[in-house]
């Protein structure tokens, strides 16, 4: 087993992380939002932005997956169950879910009038509005 001291250690290691994938994920739906208010306008795109947006979304996807996986090893090593904190779980499982249909919808998307354009919002707004939940709920847990 691992000492109490560095198991505290590693849960503020985890909140940390999470909290900073957290804010990674609104800057990459604040491009989102950029990208489709220039689109809507019908005006002149920035192509650094969109490319920037696409090529980090899957990292982050990425990130969030490994962020729920160290938290739920965590909480494994230290108290030799997974639901100890039954809402924080599940939480986090609906991030990782909407994580996943996220980075599946994007991957649909073709051209600019796509419907999947929709789809990906909404799923991305989701997700932000669960790691705002999560952020409060693991201060609680920390706590």
């Amino acid at each position: 087993m691992i000492a109490g001291e560095w198991l505290d250690v590693l849960r503020i290691g985890h909140g940390t992380y999470n909290t900073l994938v957290a804010v990674a994920f609104l800057y990459q739906g604040w491009l989102g939002l950029k990208i489709r208010k220039e689109r809507m306008a019908a005006g002149a795109r920035d192509f650094a932005i969109v490319k920037r947006h696409r090529s980090r979304g899957p990292f982050l996807v990425l990130l969030g997956i490994l962020g729920y996986g160290a938290g739920a090893s965590l909480i494994y090593l230290d108290k030799e169950k997974v639901f100890q904190y039954p809402l924080h779980h599940l939480v986090g499982l609906g991030i990782v879910t909407l994580l996943a249909a996220t980075f599946f919808i994007a991957r649909e998307i073709k051209g600019p009038e796509s419907p999947w354009r929709i789809r990906h919002a909404i799923v991305s707004a989701g997700l932000l509005c669960l790691y705002l939940m999560q952020l409060v709920i693991g201060l609680g847990v920390l706590l």
